[in-house]
């Protein structure tokens, strides 16, 4: 049986984060905790955000692992971890959604690319932002995930 990509399982909500490597352990810890990642991917997430910051605007961040990270996926999931007080990624960029991926088989373009479409809507973000519940906030990636 194939392993669902996000289900409420996946998801935190109003979790309270004092800096950005305790955010990105967080929605890595999420992927390991569900069987998507070897634990050791969560450290190849930090490592990619010394390369380069997965913030992406909007109060979104999108962490990864390395190229190099790869063999410790075992499966393509997401996390999502609702922050509404925000975290600060550096240079004043605030994030208040953190959406971790893994995927197998290079399907992470494919993952990247829908959760794209969802989030270059900034009415989207207000909504992910306010989501009351792990259900409305499911509710948004639905058609693309």
């Amino acid at each position: 049986m194939e392993k669902s990509i996000l289900n409420e399982s996946n998801v935190e909500m109003n979790v309270a984060l004092n800096n950005k490597e305790e955010a990105i352990r967080k929605t890595g810890d999420i992927l390991a905790g569900q069987g998507y990642v070897e634990p050791a991917y969560v450290d190849a997430m930090l490592e990619r955000e010394e390369v380069t910051s997965t913030y992406m605007g909007n109060y979104v961040a999108i962490p990864h692992g390395t190229e190099e990270a790869k063999e410790q996926i075992k499966a393509s999931g997401l996390s999502i971890v609702h922050a509404p007080e925000g975290v600060d990624f550096g240079d004043g960029n605030i994030v208040k959604i953190l959406i971790g991926i893994a995927g197998k088989d290079n399907e992470h373009l494919d993952i990247l690319s829908k959760i794209a479409i969802v989030c270059s809507e900034e009415e989207n973000i207000e909504k992910m932002i306010q989501a009351n519940s792990k259900q409305e906030l499911l509710a948004l990636f639905e058609e693309v995930v």
